[in-house]
């Protein structure tokens, strides 16, 4: 017997989830260009548009204005964006606060996923990360190097590296890191978001402007 956990967002795109610990996630960044309430998530025209003047700027795009990306690597989207009232998460899910992603990565080390097995210390990015599209790293355990097979998006999280989008309209890092913007502020114009590289081993957290574009991963509501 199973139980299906329908995870649709407001394009009719369903999406496969994991369960980590108390928590289920989805396993893909998320995609939609569309509100819950079925209303458009504004872009800019060109994707590469300066918007460090706007002031609260809610916005979503592919990956360097390519929608060939977004199959892979999913939409950046301004903290702005995440933060509206109308929600871009399915209906029953949310973009995950800055202390569910901690209690995940808590849980994770706690558990045996660290790559050698450890239950102290944070590496427990290469069984976060997806199996391919990272850049390839020599240094032992990290996310971008094969080795510890049996590690590998051992999670089934299959994190990709969609790189970001900077407030002045430079796309970059994809391959190389992964960055999600968490639901937390951390002051008016500053988020919490986590991050995975693809030559270190864990996944870590920092703030930054709300006005870049980074990928979303919701969880469902408890």
């Amino acid at each position: 017997n199973f139980s299906f956990t329908e995870c649709r967002d407001g394009d009719n795109v369903n999406y496969p989830v994991v369960v980590i610990g108390a928590q289920t996630w989805m396993a893909e960044n998320l995609k939609t260009i569309t509100y819950r309430n079925g209303v458009s998530i504004g872009t800019t025209i060109p994707y590469n548009k300066d918007i460090s003047a706007e002031t609260e700027p809610k916005y979503q795009w592919a990956y360097d204005g390519n929608e060939n990306n977004v199959p892979v690597y999913g939409r950046l989207y301004t903290w702005y964006a995440v933060a509206d009232m109308r929600n871009v998460c399915p209906t029953g899910w949310h973009v995950a606060t800055d202390d569910e992603w901690t209690t995940m990565r808590d849980y994770l080390i706690a558990n045996g996923y660290n790559f050698d097995g450890t239950t102290s210390g944070n590496n427990v990015g290469k069984s976060l990360a997806s199996t391919s599209n990272w850049n390839s790293s020599a240094v032992s355990g990290a996310v971008g190097n094969t080795d510890y097979p049996s590690y590998r998006n051992k999670t089934g999280f299959t994190a990709p590296p969609g790189g970001a989008r900077g407030v002045n309209g430079l796309h970059g890092s994809v391959g190389l890191v992964g960055y999600w913007w968490s639901g937390t502020a951390l002051e008016s114009t500053v988020a919490w978001y986590h991050y995975m590289n693809s030559t270190t081993k864990g996944i870590n957290r920092n703030t930054l402007s709300k006005k870049y574009g980074f990928s979303v991963r919701c969880v469902r509501d408890y």
